[in-house]
């Protein structure tokens, strides 16, 4: 088996080489601890792990164990997700039982550093693509939604990364990664809104109650509606953080009147926000750090996530209990206050599409001459305060559209409207940046055109490998001139580079507001 533990690099012995995230050491790689805190021995459990699901993959093992192995073994080696090696190598446990010998596990081709700059990338490419779009099926399974054309996508995908393969073959596959990506989005978004109803446009308040709280961070929906619904009558107030805002918006948890709002931001402000929430945490999926030993023993996980030494609250006949959580919130103070704001939300791509009329009406008028995507992933680098200085310079004619916790960059600043159209329309979480996609495919048909002939800019903030997913998809989609930060990712070479550039138009973002070209559409 092959790890980038011990393995020589540039004459040096590293005891990882991990470029997953945007974060990575100098854009390059992290080689002796993750700048997420992931430890040279936790990144080899990963890295074998990932070798064990391709083996997986390649031996054509099929079945709904094999599934759920695959797809949350991916979605524990998302960034931020799991700090646990026993998890880890737990879950390298149940597939090897499946795989049932000893074969060698066919990875080196991934893994292995002595190969092909180009073809390695490409392949680093599909594997992070895949990371993502394993976190969003994992969504999706949990409210029992199911593809079998997503699922043999993620098999046939993780088993080419054992085969030789051109160029040529692995763009094919990328671009396919991408298509597979919009159908699982899909999918995710008619399992949430099956389950929990189609998002309402919703003011959501983020300021301290006088209660004991829990609160709950990641994307996990199904999780909260446990934690809601063992609360009630409690006198505990629950609030939701991160990218679990957008749960207010959804009609199904607005019967919850412990609900109280939303507690701070961006996944990376958690060791702050946490600290001073006084109560106990539910770190639902990824998007979780190693805690700060101030409310480490207040940290929960459950699902995907873990964070070693901390409690993980696991499942029991399909359902969870987290009377220990709601228990030390009786004894916890109430959370401090941070700020008191009200925030609109619940933009989904019906809300919108109601408002299509009026949309197009302001785009004829001249009244909207331009949107800007702005979404994806938020993160601690100084850099990107680029995207809050971004938002404040763009015109007054300017509509934002968002998803993702790339909002926390602008989504407090009072831009105001245009005729009534909010001029921050958020869509949710970075899943629902397929809301994004339909909005603008419904756009594009009303004045006859395709995306790329709208006056729309694609402003994307990455992070992890969900991000990756997202953006392969709007590549598969055709859509160009992607504007791309606050850095480009290190695990793409600049051979790919080239070709993502020719092809499609990508760029490093930079580009000042008053810069960008206004498409006329008569």
């Amino acid at each position: 088996m092959v790890s980038f533990r011990n393995l020589p690099l540039g004459g040096k012995t590293i005891k990882m080489l991990c470029r997953q995230c945007e974060e990575t050491i100098a854009g390059t790689g992290c080689v002796k601890r993750g700048v997420c805190g992931k430890t040279g021995e936790l990144a080899g459990s990963q890295d074998i792990l990932l070798g064990t699901l391709i083996e997986l993959a390649a031996c054509g093992i099929k079945g709904e164990d094999a599934d759920e192995i695959m797809v949350d073994g991916l979605f524990m080696t998302l960034s931020n997700t799991n700090f646990d090696k026993k998890a880890v190598d737990g879950q390298t446990g149940k597939a090897k039982k499946l795989i049932g010998k000893d074969a060698e596990i066919r990875c080196k081709d991934v893994l292995s550093l002595d190969r092909n700059e180009d073809l390695r990338s490409l392949k680093e490419l599909l594997l992070y693509g895949l990371k993502g779009m394993a976190a969003y099926y994992h969504h999706a399974r949990i409210l029992g939604a199911k593809d079998e054309a997503v699922m043999e996508f993620i098999r046939r995908g993780m088993a080419s990364l054992a085969e030789d393969k051109t160029a040529d073959e692995l763009i094919a596959l990328n671009m396919e990664c991408g298509k597979t990506g919009a159908a699982c989005l899909a999918l995710l978004d008619e399992s949430n809104t099956g389950k929990y109803g189609v998002p309402e446009i919703t003011q959501v308040r983020t300021g301290a109650g006088k209660n004991p709280g829990i609160l709950v961070t990641g994307h996990d929906l199904k999780d909260l509606e446990f934690i809601l619904e063992q609360t009630q009558g409690t006198g505990i107030d629950v609030y939701t953080h991160g990218e679990m805002l957008t749960a207010s918006s959804y009609p199904a948890f607005k019967k919850y009147k412990n609900l109280a709002g939303n507690y701070g931001g961006a996944w990376y402000k958690q060791k702050e926000e946490f600290e001073s929430f006084n109560g106990p945490v539910v770190a639902t999926t990824n998007c979780v750090l190693i805690p700060k030993d101030s409310y480490r023993e207040r940290l929960f996980t459950t699902g995907t996530a873990g964070v070693e030494g901390v409690k993980h609250i696991g499942p029991k006949d399909g359902k969870k209990d987290f009377s220990e959580v709601i228990a030390m919130a009786r004894s916890c103070p109430p959370p401090s206050q941070i700020d008191d704001v009200s925030l609109t939300i619940g933009f989904g791509h019906s809300q919108v599409l109601a408002l299509a009329d009026k949309i197009v009406d302001a785009v004829r008028t001249g009244a909207i001459k331009r949107f800007v995507v702005m979404a994806g992933c938020d993160g601690r680098e100084k850099e990107r305060t680029y995207y809050t200085e971004f938002a404040q310079s763009l015109p007054g004619d300017t509509v934002i559209l968002t998803a993702g916790c790339a909002k926390y960059r602008f989504n407090k600043l009072d831009l105001g409207d245009i005729g009534g159209i909010p001029r921050v329309i958020d869509a949710g979480q970075c899943n629902d940046c397929y809301s994004l996609v339909v909005i603008a495919g419904a756009l594009a048909k009303a004045f006859g055109t395709d995306i790329n002939g709208l006056p729309l800019s694609f402003n994307i903030s990455w992070y992890e490998q969900k991000a990756v997913l997202v953006l392969l998809t709007l590549l598969s989609l055709g859509v160009k001139d992607i504007m791309l930060g606050p850095r480009l990712p290190g695990f793409v070479t600049p051979g790919v580079l080239d070709v993502l550039v020719k092809s499609f138009g990508i760029k490093a973002n930079g580009t000042v507001a008053g810069d960008m070209a206004v498409l006329k559409i008569e």
